[in-house]
C-alpha cells in the first residue's frame, strides 16, 4: 500500500500544510494496508523510526507494539533515552531487547563492511521475528527506511539493514510510511506529529549503528573506544553550539594502531577520526570548519579519557568522494 516511488515531480516538504497533507494522506494508507491487524516496529529511536512509530500510533493505535533491540552497537546513553522518551512519556507498548552478545558473537572476526551490514540486518529480522512469536496475531514490520536508502542500495553503493538483505522467506509484510521522505522532510513531518525537538533534530544514526564506525572486525574495547570518543564529541559540540549547526557529527576508530607515547613511554595505540558534515538529503555533503581551539580541546579530552588511543585525526574529505560513513 501507499507509494513505492518518490514521484519526479514530487514537491519538497518544507512547510507544515505540506507536512499535515502527507500526514493525512499516510495515516489513510497505513489504515488501509493494516487494517485491523497488528505491526511490530522497529524502533532505533532515531527520527525515522520515531515518526514512523507516532504515524502508526494515530493510525492503529495499540494495534502497534514497538521493539527497541539493543544490538550493542547504539551510542552511550542510548538505550536508556529510548526507554525514557517511548515508555514513559510516550506510552508505547515497547518491548526492549538486549540482544549485544548475540550480535557481537556473530559479528566477531568479520571485517567486510557489507557482510557485517547483512550479518546486523538478518539478525535484527531473527530477533523481530522472535518476538513476533510471542505476540499473537503479528503480520507486519515496520521500518523507518527513507528515499536515500532505497537509492543507495539500487546504485549498489552499500546494503541497507532495511533496503537491502532481508531474507526472502521474511513472513513479515514491510510497512514504511516515509520511503519516500529525503531526511530534512521527515524531521518536519515529525515536528508536525508532535514528536520532542530533541528527537526530531536528533543526529542521523545508521541501523548498524557504531558496526559502521569500526572499520574492520568489531571488537568490544576498540567499539567502546567509538562510544566513548563520540560522547566526548557530542558533549562538546553542544558546548560550543554546533550541535544544532552541524548536521551529523561523529567519531570512527579503524583497526589500524601507530606509535605514540605517553608518560614517557612507548604506546601502539588506536586513532580516533572525527568526522563532521553538512548536508540537506544525505546525497552530498560539505565538511564543517570547525575552531582550531575547539579541536586542540578535542585531543586532549579524547586522548586522555579514552582508553586506548593516543592519536585524533580530521576527516575533510566531502561526499563525494567519500561517503558520510565510513563503512
Amino acid at each position: 500500500m501507499g507509494m513505492d516511488r518518490r514521484p519526479e515531480d514530487m514537491t519538497r516538504i518544507t512547510t507544515a500544510e505540506l507536512a499535515d497533507a502527507f500526514i493525512e494522506e499516510q495515516i489513510g494508507a497505513l489504515r488501509e494496508q493494516i487494517g485491523d491487524r497488528k505491526v511490530l516496529l522497529a524502533l532505533s529511536g532515531g527520527v525515522d523510526s520515531s515518526v514512523v512509530a507516532a504515524l502508526l500510533i494515530r493510525a492503529v493505535g495499540d494495534q502497534l507494539t514497538c521493539v527497541h533491540v539493543n544490538h550493542g552497537l547504539l551510542r552511550k546513553g542510548e538505550p536508556e533515552q529510548v526507554i525514557a522518551v517511548f515508555r514513559d512519556q510516550m506510552k508505547a507498548n515497547l518491548i526492549y531487547v538486549d540482544a549485544t552478545d548475540r550480535f557481537l558473537n556473530k559479528l566477531a572476526g568479520v571485517s567486510d563492511p557489507e557482510k557485517k551490514r547483512k550479518i546486523i540486518g538478518g539478525e535484527f529480522i531473527e530477533v523481530f521475528a522472535e518476538e513476533a512469536r510471542k505476540l499473537d496475531g503479528i503480520e507486519f514490520l515496520a521500518q523507518g527506511t527513507i528515499w536515500p536508502d532505497i537509492l543507495e542500495s539500487e546504485k549498489g553503493i552499500k546494503a541497507h539493514h532495511n533496503a537491502g538483505g532481508l531474507p526472502e522467506d521474511m513472513k513479515f509484510e514491510l510497512v514504511e510510511p516515509v520511503k519516500i521522505l529525503f531526511k530534512d522532510e521527515v524531521r518536519v513531518v515529525g515536528e508536525r506529529l508532535g514528536l520532542p525537538s530533541n528527537m526530531v533534530y536528533r543526529q542521523p544514526f545508521p541501523g548498524p549503528g557504531l558496526g559502521v564506525r569500526c572499520p574492520g572486525a568489531i571488537t568490544r574495547d576498540r567499539l567502546e573506544a567509538v562510544r566513548e570518543s563520540d560522547a566526548i564529541l557530542r558533549e562538546e559540540f553542544e558546548k560550543n553550539g554546533l550541535a544544532g549547526k552541524v548536521w551529523q557529527y561523529f567519531t570512527v576508530v579503524p583497526e589500524f594502531q601507530s606509535t605514540g607515547i605517553r608518560d614517557g613511554r612507548r604506546t601502539f595505540e588506536w586513532a580516533v577520526i572525527i568526522r563532521a558534515v553538512n548536508t540537506k538529503d544525505a546525497m552530498t555533503a560539505e565538511v564543517e570548519n570547525i575552531p582550531f581551539e575547539l579541536m586542540q580541546h578535542l585531543v586532549k579530552r579524547i586522548t586522555s579519557e579514552v582508553a586506548g588511543v593516543n592519536r585524533v585525526l580530521y576527516d575533510f574529505t566531502p561526499k563525494p568522494s567519500g561517503t558520510i560513513e565510513f563503512e
